[in-house]
């Protein structure tokens, strides 16, 4: 089974390398970046999905790998995770030009692989780092529309349902976040001891 698994993920990984009919494949190309799929560990019971690479990441083919993922980790410290313990990727799996947000035709591309990820990988709470992945979580595992903003929304459990059973779905704020407005900072840890809570407690 755990070969089953893993070579699922490899297919994912392939597919995306060549998935020339994103409007990202040619800037990825062009740019010497690479796409960033995901890493950790392949049971985790805690997926954490952010948006879109940033220039460091797609350099590396990392997740979180520049100054959010420093405070990334530093927030998974601080409720006693690293980063082999969980699994991290995002929704849109290549670099938007100048680190824009993603397009909807760009998360309608790559959502699909990040549902194939999900249904492998079986966690039983997904956190979305920043609006455009906890909105994509909460309407399609939730099935809630108009949900309000991610400053209406953090910290706050949604129950849905995937494939493999039920699932909890925290939106966050994306660690980026905090580098703008340290404030943040706070209410992350906050939000992060309620991620922890319903990960002891699931």
């Amino acid at each position: 089974m755990n070969n089953d698994l893993e070579n699922c993920l490899l297919a994912i990984k392939q597919e995306i390398l060549a998935l020339s009919k994103s409007p990202l494949y040619d800037y990825r190309l062009k740019s010497g970046n690479f796409p960033v799929i995901g890493e950790g560990n392949h049971r985790a019971n805690l997926m954490l999905v952010g948006e879109a690479p940033g220039k460091n990441e797609a350099l590396t083919g990392r997740p979180f790998c520049g100054q959010a993922g420093r405070i990334l980790d530093e927030l998974l410290l601080s409720i006693s995770l690293k980063r082999d313990d969980i699994y991290i990727t995002n929704i849109v799996k290549d670099r938007p030009p100048a680190n824009r947000d993603p397009l909807p035709e760009e998360i309608e591309i790559y959502a699909p692989f990040l549902e194939r990820q999900i249904n492998l990988i079986k966690p039983k709470i997904i956190a979305g780092l920043g609006r455009f992945s906890s909105t994509y979580l909460i309407e399609n595992f939730s099935q809630l529309n108009n949900i309000g903003t991610i400053s209406q929304i953090h910290g706050r459990l949604f129950p849905g349902q995937a494939e493999y059973g039920a699932i909890t779905i925290i939106p966050l704020y994306h660690p980026a976040a905090a580098i703008y407005n340290p404030n943040l900072k706070d209410v992350l840890r906050v939000d992060f001891e309620h991620l922890a809570e319903c990960l002891n407690s699931s």
